[in-house]
């Protein structure tokens, strides 16, 4: 065993229970608590990495947290996605795989959206979406048409990376 491994099942056996613990406080939800203290242990394990000594537990809620907000803005997504499908007509439901593909995609597109600034979001979101043009985009977000070109332009490049990446 590497002293990697070693490390963390030690950080394993000390941390754990604690861990889960306060994931359960926060979550409300003992399940959930169970599975993101799984997963931040993974997470080490698979990037071969530990901890500051001194302070293994400020780590590891850092990571477990972002495992939380994950489940949650999933959760989110994947609710406002089942609520759109529950206003189409039963005949045009998609079956089980198509529901987990379309979801799978939602999330990368948000994980792509959250990585732009703010104002580069909202100008692609009112483009594509809402069908605003530049002009009206300007005056809602307070800029030159110039810059929600820009904006445009960032956003549309990330989607096109993405693209290419995957």
């Amino acid at each position: 065993m590497s002293a990697v491994a070693t490390d963390i099942a030690s950080l394993y056996v000390d941390h754990h229970h604690w861990l889960q613990q306060w994931l359960r406080r926060r979550l409300g939800n003992a399940f959930d608590a169970a599975d993101i203290a799984h997963d931040t242990y993974l997470r080490l394990m698979v990037a071969e990495t530990t901890p500051p000594i001194q302070e293994p537990r400020r780590y590891l809620c850092r990571i477990a947290n972002g495992l939380a907000i994950d489940l949650v803005r999933r959760r989110q997504i994947e609710s406002a996605y089942l609520d759109a499908l529950a206003a189409r007509p039963a005949a045009f439901a998609p079956s089980e795989e198509e529901r987990a593909i379309a979801i799978q995609a939602l999330l990368e597109v948000d994980m792509i959206l959250n990585k732009l600034s703010p104002k580069a979001r909202s100008a692609l979101l009112m483009f594509r979406l809402d069908g605003k043009s530049y002009r009206d985009i300007a005056k809602t977000l307070q800029v030159s048409v110039s810059s929600v070109e820009k904006y445009i332009a960032q956003g549309m490049a990330a989607c096109l990376r993405a693209a290419h990446i995957g």
